[in-house]
């Protein structure tokens, strides 16, 4: 059974780190970070799973219950926000290009391709090179550090001035940078990369706008292999009904371009290879209420569950009060 990671935070604030496979799960004794136990497995040369078999099995956990208490976190995080990068690539999924093309024809106002449709084509053709191969290089963007990573439950805050706060739900790849520049994957979340798609659609070049705003991830990290095949659902709940559903697929099996490729052109920057930095990494997704025309409101809740995770990732949506920003001369 696949091992699964959590973070606790206990009602006065002491961390911990839980170990989960199937439906046992326990706290690991004397571990308070994830990112911890992934610095020990790089220093010993081991698996992550071995260094968490050795440190042991403390008192036994229901996770869907801390989930519903609160008490569970973010499954990765640093003690330094500004050291933990969240980043994406788009259009990587199998028919992910339906929708933003759609989004994007009518400011076309042509017969030809939209950037969209091209970039997601050239995709297909070269977005799974053989091994050791360079393949064709994907949209990427930049969503922030790791202060825009909100906890599973806590609300996703769109800003005053935002069009729109949408979900995006996906799979995001966990990384940690060795001492020496090796990008090391921790593994797995379930992921909403939250986004503006009002904003979007008014004009593709404002596509960093839109990205830059807060995300959240499921609380089970899960390490191991990459799925070939993850089929979840979406949905949004409004008043406690169900406004809009519909399920997504995402793995290698389903996707335009591999993990190892999205990797590759992501961590080919020196920039992203800092030593002991987390990289939050979103695969991206072909599934979004906004192409189906539903605007959300505040108060709407995004729901996202999809095995092999076995709770799912729920986040209110709210949005901040307009505060003015002004610049002063010094």
């Amino acid at each position: 059974m696949a091992l699964r990671l959590l973070q606790h935070r206990s009602a006065e604030g002491v961390r911990s780190v839980i170990a989960a496979r199937g439906d046992s799960a326990a706290f690991l004794p004397g571990v308070t970070s994830v990112r911890e136990l992934a610095l020990r497995a790089i220093a010993a040369d081991r698996s992550l799973a071995e260094i968490v078999a050795e440190c042991g099995s403390g008192a036994a956990v229901d996770i869907a219950q801390e989930l519903a208490a609160g008490r569970l976190i973010a499954p990765i995080d640093h003690e330094d926000p500004a050291h933990m990068l969240l980043t994406g690539t788009g259009l990587t999924h199998l028919g992910s290009a339906e929708g933003r093309d759609k989004m994007h024809r009518e400011a076309a106002a042509s017969h030809t391709k939209t950037d969209s449709m091209r970039m997601f084509l050239e995709g297909l053709e070269g977005g799974k090179p053989a091994p050791g191969e360079a393949g064709q290089q994907p949209e990427w963007f930049y969503k922030g550090d790791g202060s825009q990573l909100v906890d599973p439950g806590a609300p996703l805050t769109m800003p005053a001035f935002a069009q729109d706060g949408g979900e995006e739900p996906e799979l995001a790849g966990i990384y940690i940078i060795g001492l020496d520049g090796t990008p090391f994957r921790i593994g797995l979340c379930l992921a909403n990369e939250f986004s503006d798609h009002v904003t979007e659609r008014h004009n593709y070049l404002w596509l960093a706008h839109s990205k830059l705003r807060q995300a959240s991830l499921g609380p089970e990290l899960l390490v191991g292999e990459l799925p070939e095949h993850v089929e979840g659902s979406s949905r949004i709940l409004r008043g406690g009904e169900t406004l809009w559903e519909k399920p997504f697929l995402s793995g290698e099996a389903n996707m335009s371009h591999s993990f190892a490729n999205l990797e590759a052109h992501h961590f080919k920057y020196d920039l992203f290879r800092r030593p002991g930095d987390v990289h939050v990494h979103f695969y991206g997704t072909a599934t979004l209420s906004f192409a189906d025309g539903v605007r959300t409101n505040e108060g709407d809740v995004f729901e996202i569950a999809a095995a092999p995770f076995t709770l799912p990732l729920r986040n209110p949506l709210a949005r901040a009060s307009r505060a003015a920003v002004s610049v002063r001369a010094l």
